[in-house]
């Protein structure tokens, strides 16, 4: 059947947001003329892999194939998106051909810029250089981690914005916690070496990590950028305020620095920062109303993490409908993010957080306290959550999630 041109609702992008989105739009309009803009043949729970390169799960668990995410009744365009026009209503593809739409949802998420790192892409994956931000290099993170037995291992962690700012340190705890348990914690240097200038960037849970950090024996070196790797010979190069420091490394997990995706930064669509510019609350375009934004690739102040994308979505969802139907956002967003530090095999500290780092639980303090290691927290985080993703999230089933608050008209 020949590809229609227009649709109602496009979607760029089939990560968590975009999915989340489409799918929350049809729950609520069953016969919505939506389409996705999707390259990839697999969709990843991306949150999955830090308990990948922690021995706990598999990689295959947190991949399937994009087929069997993508809502029935949307009509998936396996291309990339190469270009917006938002003044004629058009999305152009890489193949050339172009989309109109009446309303424009764009979720395309946070490209990993791997290559601002000097040396760096030519030796992950091998020299004791690796990253849980690649499903490919996640299982490579616990083969180093089982293989260390005493030298020094480096956690680095670039500037903001990142998705999941949690994910630099808990590859780090993950991996203290099994030499801790095998004996060889005491013969193994640990450094976090973090561009920013803070733990945390939200203040009641620091003192939790920090008791981790000093459990651990970690050394916290604040305000050093990874900018250069030497894989054969296991140097890594930081950006200090006091000039560059060189370290050598037995093993070194690198976060790469996080960019917007270049067909999105050089759009109208983009704020200054490269992202969807889009309203902090109804999350709808400052400049043109008839384009949504969610997720890691939207301009929110906001923790870049699959709980925001989950929140946001039902936002979008009810927002994008009403002005279908030519009227305005009622729903609104109200920064929250959340993101569980797995600070031992078995304990999480889970950090929940909305605009300004208000603490923003989704439990009572009496069953789960956030800002402490708590079991809990752990099986929250190892078994229920990945099952809301796929059976719930991706469904446009809004478990814990709803369509916001709503605002004033």
């Amino acid at each position: 059947m020949a590809r229609s041109n227009h649709h109602q609702v496009v979607v760029v992008g089939g990560g968590a947001a975009g999915i989340a989105a489409a799918a929350s739009m049809l729950r609520r309009k069953a016969d919505l003329d939506i389409a996705i803009i999707e390259p990839s043949d697999t969709h990843a729970y991306q949150p999955g892999w830090t308990m990948v390169g922690g021995g706990i799960f598999k990689p295959e668990v947190t991949r399937r194939p994009m087929v069997s995410v993508m809502p029935k009744r949307a009509q998936w365009i396996k291309c990339k998106a190469a270009s917006f026009q938002p003044d004629d209503n058009q999305v152009t593809l890489e193949d050339g051909s172009t989309l109109r739409y009446d309303v424009l949802i764009v979720a395309p998420g946070i490209r990993l810029a791997w290559e601002k790192i000097a040396g760096l892409e030519e030796t992950l994956g091998k020299n004791g250089v690796t990253s849980n931000y690649s499903y490919d290099l996640a299982p490579y993170t616990w083969e180093l981690v089982k293989g260390l037995k005493s030298g020094r291992a480096i956690f680095s962690q670039p500037p903001m914005p990142i998705k999941c700012a949690g994910a630099p340190q808990k590859a780090m705890y993950l991996s203290c916690d099994h030499w801790r348990r095998t004996g060889v914690l005491g013969d193994i240097e640990v450094e976090f070496r973090n561009a920013g200038g803070v733990l945390f960037g939200v203040k009641d849970y620091v003192p939790a990590l920090m008791s981790y950090v000093e459990k651990y024996g970690i050394a916290l070196k604040l305000g050093n950028n990874l900018v250069a790797v030497d894989g054969p010979a296991q140097q890594a190069t930081f950006a200090t305020e006091d000039g560059e420091v060189t370290r050598q490394f037995d093993m070194l997990h690198v976060v790469p620095p996080q960019v917007a995706p270049r067909f999105l930064a050089d759009s109208p669509l983009a704020a200054e920062s490269g992202f969807t510019d889009v309203d902090q609350h109804t999350l709808q375009h400052t400049r043109y109303p008839n384009v949504f934004g969610l997720g890691d690739g939207g301009s929110t102040p906001n923790a870049k993490t699959a709980a925001a994308a989950r929140i946001q979505a039902p936002i979008v969802a009810v927002n994008a409908l009403r002005e279908l139907e030519g009227k305005g956002p009622v729903a609104g967003y109200d920064g929250y993010g959340s993101c569980p530090l797995t600070v031992e095999r078995g304990k999480i500290v889970l950090a929940e957080f909305a605009y300004g780092g208000k603490l923003a639980p989704s439990f009572p303090t009496w069953f789960i306290d956030g800002t402490k290691a708590q079991r809990l927290s752990w099986m929250l985080k190892a078994d229920a959550l990945p099952w809301i993703y796929w059976n719930g999230m991706l469904k446009g089933r809004e478990w814990l999630a709803g369509p916001g608050n709503m605002i004033a008209q």
